[in-house]
């Protein structure tokens, strides 16, 4: 499926060290094939609430692909509340003519290339990783991004350690976190990533 630059041109795009917030909807290929028509209007609204969630907290959608979002924020506190936002909105949406809509989330800071209004490089190749072995409404962040919302999430919102994990085509683990917050689901199946390796745990 093609990719889509989706410029926001009230916002200027992030540099230096930013938050990618990627998303995607879970197995939504057998969605398409079984009903188009609802499929239509479901991501049709799929896709103004997870817009709506990342422009209000100050977030850029630098390219679409299909259901999928790219995004990038110049603070990783204000891309963790969006992900929420856009999580809790979604789960309160009836998608039920589709069989419900799973959407996965991931998270994580790094500094990146920007180029033609895109971004590369090893922190957009992580994301990408990372939200690939997620499963539908859960949202999962990056150990680097973790460490940087310490005392800055949402009211209520913890965060949770799945381990170290390792991501495809990836030379180092990541230690993978899985944020919990009132109206999110908490419980979901093995991460798939290819090796869940050990950890020591980090005390305060």
């Amino acid at each position: 499926m093609e990719a889509r630059t989706d410029p926001n041109p009230a916002m200027p795009m992030p540099s230096g060290t930013v938050t990618f917030l990627f998303s995607d909807v879970e197995g939504s290929t057998l969605r398409w094939e079984h009903d188009r028509a609802d499929m239509e209007v479901a991501v049709r609204r799929h896709d103004t609430l997870v817009r709506t969630a990342i422009v209000g907290r100050h977030g850029y959608v630098f390219k679409t692909v299909g259901d999928a979002f790219c995004a990038v924020f110049g603070r990783p506190d204000e891309a963790v509340a969006a992900a929420l936002d856009a999580q809790r909105t979604l789960l309160a949406e009836d998608f039920s003519a589709v069989d419900g809509l799973p959407v996965r989330m991931a998270l994580h800071t790094g500094t990146a290339e920007e180029r033609d209004g895109d971004y590369f490089g090893p922190t957009v190749n992580r994301v990408s990783r990372l939200l690939a072995i997620g499963n539908g409404g859960q949202i999962l962040v990056s150990g680097v991004t973790t460490d940087l919302v310490q005392g800055t999430l949402p009211s209520q919102a913890s965060l949770q350690d799945l381990g170290a994990h390792r991501l495809r085509d990836l030379t180092y683990p990541e230690q993978v976190y899985q944020l919990i917050a009132p109206g999110l689901r908490s419980d979901f199946p093995a991460l798939r990533s290819l090796e869940v390796l050990p950890t020591t745990c980090r005390c305060s």
